[in-house]
């Protein structure tokens, strides 16, 4: 993995591969390369940024109107130059980029190296590149033909664009377990990881599902076709977003852009799904499977990283609202842990890209097992979308920054929405008190906007405290999934160790770090649990802790107690998460600029996690 663009058309090909690889610089990676064709194969790569390529080529042969890029985030082999793609086969002939891991690329490897085949790099993605080119010369086969032979031998997973010097009008593209798109525009074509390298040129997209093979032709044919040699029809999709979506605009990050998009994106997430006059919720997922929900005996959430925390905040959500029991697992231990997964069970798959392996392959497991399985999701025709029962898109729009954000706030909106639904239709929540939390649902877009009015107080905090070492977030109820997620925001994007915890955790271990070094971030909103963060709060103060509270606006006593004080507008606590999050977004934004750190692409992190 990471990013992959392609060209084929009559524009110039390296420009439209220069600025797609900028747009996927988002997705993080570690090196860069391009493959250009005109008359001979042209392989330039560079260890770095998209901006160390660039120079790198500046003074090369760059004249093509066919061509590929990739931005490498190291899986075999350590970043370098030899090891960034494109790679290219013994012969000089074919060249290929990939996204992936081919699991059984070493039995592979020692097989040519018999034939007669050196490698220069330490990746599976050469031995694919040579595994074709022996399929081909061995069978005599076009090149497409020797692609699906060669997928079709081995075992893992896979996003490719292929070239051949000999076919300068052909690309080759295919995937299993990672995503990839076509775009259709006017007598050309582009490929993409992802729609962000495509959109400035074309609308116009298909989606390749797995086990599918894209031959593209410069004279404006093409044809979709399975590992099976199945001939596949697709219908076009057309693209929702918008160029200005993916930009910095006024911004100089992309997170903090993402962190000031909440109000609308939350919006945008429960538009047209609910009513409070009206006193409705229709989730359409929901409501087609409304039978088998309310005879679930028990759901399961899964789902990766920032996911599982908004998946934690779902359980407290639906547990305490629709009164059914929710398990919360790591997909990346669902998968290999052997779970009891049911027939009667629900299952709710989240992830912001829709693309996550292990997520996917929880998915997988969950239908295996005959469980009803539904995806909440960002991405509009991604792999998760395509393989649940049923889902909600969250309608975030495109978050960029590696961080996710908008992400976390619009999962937690359609977790609440779900509950809601579900609650009303067992008849476990009165009208009245649904009422009232659609009211303050509606209501949360303008009460983060007054939040964001703090970001001034919150990065003179973060000036206090940007040299820390470590990091504590306490958080009783509601506020413990995102005592976590503020702590991992901190992690992902300062480089300072930080742990979230239960506050009433915090004298059964991790009282033993506390001293007059270590700052403890309470969320200390919750109304039902007040005295006991109190208590909290004080041994805190009593080991000479240092306290950066999150309180309710005109909250006295707490703020009497710590050192520093952020008051944010009083909601429900089961939408609280939705508030309280934002200042530790910003908290952990302003740190990490004070730090020098590269918010948008922290490092060893990708934003489309699609390999184990």
């Amino acid at each position: 993995m990471c990013g992959i663009v392609a060209y084929i058309g009559n524009k110039e090909a390296y420009p439209i591969l220069i600025k797609g690889l900028k747009r996927l610089e988002y997705r993080g990676y570690d090196s860069a390369g391009v493959a250009l064709l005109n008359g001979q194969m042209h392989v330039y790569k560079k260890q770095g940024k998209v901006s160390a390529l660039e120079q790198y080529a500046a003074d090369k042969p760059l004249a093509a109107t066919i061509g590929m890029g990739h931005t490498r985030w190291a899986t075999h082999g350590e970043p370098c130059d030899v090891n960034a793609h494109p790679h290219v086969s013994n012969n000089g002939n074919i060249a290929v980029i990939h996204n992936g891991i081919i699991e059984n690329y070493g039995p592979i490897k020692e097989e040519l190296k018999q034939r007669g085949y050196h490698f220069n790099s330490e990746t599976d993605t050469e031995v694919l590149v040579n595994l074709i080119q022996e399929i081909q010369q061995q069978e005599n086969l076009a090149l497409d033909e020797a692609v699906r032979i060669a997928l079709a031998e081995v075992i893992g997973a896979y996003a490719i664009v292929v070239m051949d010097a000999h076919n300068p009008d052909q690309l080759i593209a295919a995937r299993k377990g990672s995503p990839l798109v076509l775009g259709i525009g006017e007598g050309e074509f582009f490929v993409g990881s992802d729609a962000s390298p495509i959109i400035e040129y074309t609308k116009n997209v298909i989606y390749l599902d797995d086990e599918e093979i894209a031959v593209i032709n410069r004279d404006g044919t093409y044809m979709v076709k399975t590992l099976r040699n199945v001939v596949k029809s697709h219908a076009i999709q057309t693209l929702e977003m918008n160029l200005e979506a993916i930009e910095k605009g006024d911004f100089e990050h992309y997170m903090l852009k993402e962190i000031y998009e909440q109000p609308k994106a939350i919006e945008d997430s429960f538009r047209g799904r609910m009513n409070a006059s009206g006193g409705w919720i229709k989730m359409g997922g929901i409501t087609e499977y409304s039978a088998r929900i309310a005879n679930a005996e028990r759901f399961v959430i899964t789902a990766c990283g920032t996911s599982w925390h908004s998946g934690l905040l779902g359980e407290y959500i639906i547990e305490d609202l629709a009164r059914v029991p929710v398990e919360v697992e790591y997909a990346s231990e669902f998968r290999y842990r052997n779970p009891i997964v049911r027939e009667s069970d629900f299952v709710i798959a989240i992830s912001q890209s829709g693309e996550t392996a292990d997520t996917l392959a929880a998915i997988e497991l969950a239908k295996e097992r005959q469980a009803l399985v539904y995806g909440i999701c960002n991405v509009i025709g991604s792999s998760i979308a395509r393989a649940t029962h049923a889902g909600s898109y969250t309608h975030a729009g495109p978050e960029i920054g590696v961080a996710s954000t908008k992400a976390f706030s619009t999962q937690v909106s359609i977790l609440i929405l779900i509950a809601l639904q579900i609650a009303q239709s067992k008849g476990a929540i009165p009208q009245s008190k649904l009422r009232q939390i659609l009211y303050e649902l509606e209501s949360v877009p303008n009460k983060i906007r007054e939040v964001l009015k703090l970001d001034d107080q919150i990065r003179e905090i973060a000036a206090v405290y940007k040299d820390a070492k470590n990091f504590l977030y306490l958080g009783r109820g509601y506020n413990y999934p995102v005592a976590m997620e503020g702590a991992l925001k901190l992690k992902e994007i300062s480089y300072i160790h930080a742990e979230g915890y239960p506050a009433a955790e915090m004298k059964h271990g991790p009282i033993a770090l506390i001293d007059e070094e270590m700052p403890v971030v309470f969320l200390a909103t919750n109304v039902s649990a007040y005295e006991k963060i109190v208590s909290n709060i004080q041994e805190v103060k009593a080991r000479k802790g240092k306290v950066i509270a999150v309180v309710n606006e005109g909250d006295t006593q707490i703020k009497a107690m710590a050192d520093h004080c952020i008051e944010v507008p009083q909601v429900d606590e089961v939408i609280s998460p939705l508030v309280t999050i934002v200042p530790l977004q910003l908290l952990a934004y302003h740190i990490a600029i004070m730090r020098g750190c590269n918010v948008d692409q922290p490092r060893n992190l990708a934003k489309s996690v699609t390999v184990e």
